[in-house]
């Protein structure tokens, strides 16, 4: 089978020839996933680096820690454990996946919409409801809008019932992909000035906010954090802009603000399940969609350099098909 590999870490992927994998059948408990979609993301990139927390990988390997195939006439998506724990991942023709990691689709869900959104917009989905416990009526800033995470929680926030949710992105690209997301006001953050970074999110905001969706932290997280109504809550899932933040303890204090963490890693298989199912249902009715470009699997190596440059036109995709 085709496959994209990893042969060296730091050095893009080939794309090779490879024995299938071996994995159907209920001895296994696992299924033989013919893929059609495989997006390049950031966790993809970190983990070929050979520089990320869960240590180097062993080479060679197929990347891809999630992907949209078919199994037995059903769409499904998936997830992998590829650069993070031994064995291969979703930019392949065939994976071998856990039967009980398989999520079905729904019927008119597009397979590379779903695929670019994956993981990104459950991180999206869970910060707002289940860490950020989001209620009908609320103000949502969402910092980083213009990213993947960014433009689903934007449409997330709104479908959950936000009344007004402003985005804040550094480029005017992000910016305007905030916009088309559905964002009522867009924030440039084009300065780590604090106090300036707050005064525009005043200026943009209906009053004091609910709820920040934060994948910076930096400056951006401490400017929103001073925009928080009492009891405010601010759910940090990355740190794009910077690994600390000078968000200091006068502004915590005085409103008795909630600073809470979030990762993926902490979701059950249900939740994870769960959230996929709703991503998929809204991308199905039209309600959810994200910037992507598509690409063959044969151009891995260009696309890969170019997501890990940030010059593509949003998340990329590969197809096999």
């Amino acid at each position: 089978m085709r496959a994209v590999t990893i042969e060296t870490c730091g050095l893009p992927p080939v794309v090779t020839e490879r024995p299938a994998p071996v994995a159907s059948g209920p001895k296994t408990g696992a299924e033989t996933v013919g893929v059609i979609a495989a997006p390049i993301t950031p966790l993809d990139l970190l983990c070929a680096g050979g520089a990320s927390y869960f240590g180097t990988p062993a080479v060679p390997y197929v990347p891809g820690v999630q992907g949209v195939g078919a199994v037995g006439g059903r769409l499904v998506w998936f997830p992998t454990s590829a650069g993070m724990a031994p064995g291969d991942g979703s930019m392949a023709e065939l994976a071998a996946v856990p039967a009980e990691d398989l999520v079905e689709l729904p019927a008119g869900a597009d397979p590379f919409a779903v695929a670019a959104l994956g993981l990104s917009a459950v991180a999206a989905h869970m910060a707002l409801t289940w860490r950020g416990e989001l209620a009908a009526g609320e103000q949502v800033l969402v910092l980083g809008g213009g990213g993947v995470v960014g433009q689903a929680a934007v449409q997330l926030a709104r479908l959950a019932g936000a009344r007004r949710v402003v985005a804040a992105a550094r480029s005017p690209e992000s910016r305007e992909q905030a916009r088309q997301a559905g964002a009522d006001a867009v924030v440039a953050l084009d300065t780590d000035d604090v106090a300036a970074l707050a005064a525009r999110f005043t200026a943009a905001c209906d009053g004091p906010l609910d709820l920040v969706v934060d994948p910076l932290f930096g400056a951006p997280a401490a400017a929103a954090a001073r925009n928080l109504r009492p009891r405010g809550r601010l759910v940090n899932l990355g740190s794009s802009a910077a690994e600390t933040s000078p968000l200091d303890s006068a502004t915590l204090r005085s409103r008795s603000l909630r600073v809470l963490g979030y990762t993926n890693n902490e979701l059950t298989r249900e939740q994870r399940a769960a959230a996929i199912t709703l991503i998929a249902e809204r991308v199905a009715e039209g309600r959810l969609s994200v910037t992507h470009e598509v690409v063959p699997l044969e151009r891995a190596a260009e696309a890969w350099q170019r997501q890990a440059a940030g010059t593509s036109a949003g998340r990329i995709v590969l197809s096999t098909t």
